[in-house]
């Protein structure tokens, strides 16, 4: 779908480099530029010892990209990067707004030599305000400041963190979304656009449902124990053989009978202990304990059986292993080949793009760079002669990765 289009992604770490990997998917051209050390999660497994040839980690955001090292503390790298910028059709960094301003590289400074540019910022609380040149990672921009962390740790709890860039890649979401909007607008009116996406913001906007509430009303409930919620049966039960099930009730009273003859307790049905959602919710931990023996009885085997046979909204509480095997996964494209960097022709699994187009190639379309792979052949496309380029290489405002990251 986007075929054509070339990103510069002057980017490090994982939300604007998951937000360049899904564009990669989609058929753009991500040319990635790197510091002289490289990406810092390259070494994200080599801080830790490992020596295996892939990184899934990186690779998972990196995919499919060109590699340029540039060395942008020089002059002669930031004029290279204004070249790549002049000829691109997005620009996508997180470096924080301050330090792009002074190098030149800022939104203003690019529009004037690229009318038509795109250009996103990813940063951690937006482009306005006290904090907007703060550095930003996701479990404290997104999980912590936003409220996620607070909301979601159960009542007496204390705060723990997000799982690994969780927060990062529901950012690169929004912003592919955004820069795939500006990108339709500049196909019909020749001019680029400035696209702000932020950590703090997004985090706001996927609790918003949340939010919202906390907006009108100034004020939230808290996330309970299981023996405490406001609906008992929208709950989490335990079957015989050790297997958590998530039931998700529908509004009003509809599921009540239902699930009672799932549980072999149809005498519950008309129990004015548990006949109405306000009685329920009275009794509560009466309900769930009684809830949790019936489900106690069962194998997964068994619930999934007669919850399917009711109707009943549920699923089962996985693991990643579970999930990475879950046929359904499988069936929604959930899960990709990646090519090894290794160069052997070999492949392994990798997290899919969140969108699917049927019909269309909307996958990796490469393995992730080795650092600087592609610094000479993107700039013989600028028009450096290989006398040029060597001089770039000798004075250090180019790398070609002939030596390896420290």
């Amino acid at each position: 779908m986007l075929e054509g289009i070339r990103v510069i992604e002057y980017a490090t770490y994982m939300a604007a480099p998951g937000a360049g990997s899904i564009l990669s998917d989609w058929g753009a051209e991500v040319i990635k530029v790197e510091p002289p050390g490289g990406d810092p999660i390259r070494k994200f497994f080599a801080t830790i010892g490992t020596d295996i040839q892939d990184n899934p980690v990186f690779d998972f955001d990196n995919r499919g990209k060109k590699s340029i090292a540039l060395d942008t503390t020089t002059e002669e790298g930031r004029k290279i990067l204004r070249e790549l910028a002049e000829s691109a059709d997005v620009f996508l960094t997180n470096v924080r707004p301050g330090g792009l301003a002074r190098s030149g590289l800022d939104y203003e400074g690019l529009k004037s030599v690229n009318p038509k540019l795109v250009y996103c910022s990813l940063t951690g609380y937006g482009l306005e305000g006290p904090d907007a040149d703060k550095p930003g990672f996701d479990v404290a921009s997104f999980w912590a400041r936003s409220g996620v962390a607070h909301s979601t740790i159960p009542k007496g709890g204390e705060p723990f963190p997000c799982r690994t860039a969780f927060g990062d890649h529901t950012t690169s979401i929004a912003a592919a979304a955004g820069i795939c909007a500006a990108l339709v607008e500049a196909g019909k009116t020749g001019k680029g656009r400035l696209v702000e996406a932020s950590l703090l913001r997004t985090a706001l906007f996927t609790l918003g449902s949340d939010f919202a509430i906390q907006l009108f009303f100034g004020r939230l409930g808290s996330t309970k124990q299981r023996h405490e919620q406001t609906v008992p049966i929208m709950n989490f039960f335990r079957t015989s053989d050790d297997h958590w099930l998530c039931i998700v009730a529908r509004q009003g009273n509809s599921d009540w009978a239902p699930i009672c003859r799932v549980i072999g307790r149809e005498d519950l049905i008309e129990d004015e202990r548990f006949a109405s959602p306000k009685a329920r919710r009275k009794n509560s931990v009466d309900c769930v304990d009684i809830l949790d023996e019936g489900f106690g009885r069962m194998t997964k085997e068994e619930a999934a059986k007669r919850l399917d046979e009711h109707s009943i909204a549920w699923a089962p509480v996985q693991t990643l292993a579970e999930a990475a095997k879950d046929p359904q996964v499988k069936a929604a494209g959930g899960i990709v080949d990646l090519p090894s960097s290794a160069d052997d022709g070999s492949t392994f699994q990798s997290p899919a793009s969140p969108v699917r187009f049927p019909g269309a190639d909307d996958g990796p379309k490469g393995p992730s760079p080795k650092f600087g792979q592609h610094s000479r052949e993107v700039l013989a496309a600028l028009g450096r002669s290989e006398a040029e380029i060597a001089q770039l290489l000798e004075s250090g405002a180019v790398s070609d990765g002939a030596k390896p990251a420290k």
